[in-house]
């Protein structure tokens, strides 16, 4: 396979630690099990875009890349992907609930908003400032605490890098809610349920999509942007509110015993494997946590691996039910995306402002 060269390599075609690079026009990149370790890097980094990276595999959606994206355009159909800010009512994990205002400026004539919010609630993105490889307390490409608060902190990896940089390009859903559904496989959204990569594999067919990379034969492009629909939208207003505060305010503890339960993809090994290999841009799903929440039987969690270690931007609680609708009556579920981070600097997650286009 032809993997992007480096800058340098060492005699014995080995790759020269510090100037190793991807690069980002390649058509194929190496595996997770051909991954050079980087001495300094924790286990399985991929911080190969150069010391000095802010926006991760967003490098891959190049003008190449995002100019064939837009060709799976073909109606021109706008399909917005953003619940409202104050959902869920009651955030998960603790956070603040959404508080919105209206100023008065001259009554009858001008009105301001003003909103008191935590960026995760809602449609949002969690950036590289949110969740660090838990063993080294790493950030992506080196970024550590202390460059996010207390008196020496920074921009490094600052939400505001994604929006200088920006966010389109082709979108694939695999809609495992109606997968299950098909087949009357039962679980509750609001509770752990972990989609196994078997499973993925066998929507994905179900829909008429390999998921493989598309350097081993399958559908998915280097910088493609993965959706995921777990069902958790689609059930939240079947619950009682009472039911939903109740979720919301469920214990978060750390680990395995954490009273916070959500169902997403899984955290196995091949699931790993699969996530990165693909190489997306970014990744998102219908549910509070991209992946079934919390991690049971393995002592990592995905939120490690893409933001910490590959620099993938993580999307939760996107709304998927208009579009997994559309996708369906069409019988393709491929079609362009973009996303619209906030540019704030220093920021550590964003609202998403995401919208398809088919």
């Amino acid at each position: 396979m032809d993997f992007p060269p480096s800058q340098s390599t060492t005699p014995n075609g080995g790759h020269d630690d510090k100037s190793f690079r991807y690069d980002q026009d390649a058509k194929a990149f190496p595996s997770r099990a051909e991954l050079p370790q980087i001495e300094g890097t924790p286990p399985g980094a991929a911080w190969f875009w150069g010391p000095e990276d802010q926006i991760g595999r967003l490098n891959l959606l190049t003008k190449e890349r995002v100019k064939a994206a837009a060709a799976f355009i073909k109606s021109g159909t706008l399909v917005s992907l953003n619940l409202p800010l104050d959902f869920p009512a009651t955030p998960a994990f603790g956070r603040e609930p959404f508080k919105h205002e209206i100023k008065t400026l001259f009554p009858g004539m001008s009105y301001d908003d003003k909103y008191n919010l935590n960026t995760q609630s809602g449609t949002q993105f969690d950036g590289f400032r949110h969740f660090s490889h838990l063993p080294s307390r790493t950030f992506y490409n080196g970024t550590k605490g202390h460059d996010i608060v207390g008196p020496a902190a920074n921009d490094k990896c600052s939400i505001h890098h994604w929006a200088d940089h920006g966010i389109a390009g082709r979108g694939v859903l695999l809609d495992y809610w109606s997968y299950a559904k098909d087949r009357e496989i039962e679980y509750d959204p609001f509770d752990h349920y972990a989609i196994s990569y078997g499973e993925l594999v066998a929507c994905g067919k179900a829909q008429g999509v390999d998921i493989r990379p598309e350097c081993q034969g399958g559908d998915i492009w280097p910088g493609d942007i993965l959706l995921v629909r777990s069902g958790w939208r689609a059930v939240y207003d079947l619950k009682t509110p009472k039911t939903r505060q109740a979720a919301g305010l469920r214990e978060n503890i750390p680990g395995p015993h954490d009273g916070q339960r959500w169902a997403g993809v899984s955290q196995e090994a091949a699931m790993v494997d699969w996530l990165h290999d693909c190489y997306f841009s970014a990744v998102a799903g219908d549910s509070v946590t991209f992946e079934a929440w919390p991690s049971l039987t393995e002592d990592y969690y995905l939120h490690e691996y893409l933001l910490a270690c590959w620099g993938v931007p993580n999307g939760e609680m996107w709304d998927l039910e208009k579009l997994s609708t559309i996708c369906k009556e069409r019988g393709n579920y491929f079609f362009f995306v973009t996303s619209s981070p906030a540019c704030c600097y220093g920021g550590v997650s964003t609202h998403a402002n995401a919208v398809a286009i088919l």
